[in-house]
């Protein structure tokens, strides 16, 4: 096992980080980093022996937190962020229809059941309207409105 990062890296988390229980002082499931964050590697690690885990130092977050590679890419690698998450409501900019069936009217609240990145520049949601679960680009979408 070669580590992808070295000391010092700047790297970008491209996944939610939750404390999965290791984390002193959160609770279980609490989100610890949001994807998009920078930070820097100080310490490579080894779990298990057969995975390697990153300490990264989030500057801007004041927070240190063990990464997988795969949660990872470099700093100055392209990144489009999104702007909705799982369980955020979400309220449609246009009626929406699929082979001439309305599945959601202008301004129809829904909710995101799925981020899907396809890259770290490509991305779309799973979202939730009347009890039906459709594939959507982000430009149909909006944040509800108080």
């Amino acid at each position: 096992m070669r580590p992808e990062f070295e000391y010092g890296s700047e790297v970008r988390l491209i996944r939610n980080v939750r404390n999965d229980g290791t984390y002193p002082g959160r609770e279980v499931g609490e989100l610890l980093i949001r994807r998009g964050a920078v930070g820097c590697v100080y310490d490579v690690g080894t779990y298990l022996q057969d995975q390697l885990i990153y300490r990264v130092h989030f500057l801007k977050e004041n927070r240190t937190v063990g990464c997988r590679g795969e949660e990872l890419i470099p700093a100055d690698v392209e990144w489009l962020p999104n702007n909705f998450e799982f369980r955020d409501q979400v309220q449609t900019t246009r009626p929406l229809s699929v082979n001439g069936e309305i599945i959601a009217d202008l301004g129809e609240h829904g909710e995101i059941v799925k981020v899907v990145r396809e890259s770290h520049t490509a991305f779309h949601y799973h979202v939730r309207f009347r009890a039906r679960t459709f594939q959507l680009p982000e430009s149909v979408l909006e944040e509800v409105e108080p």
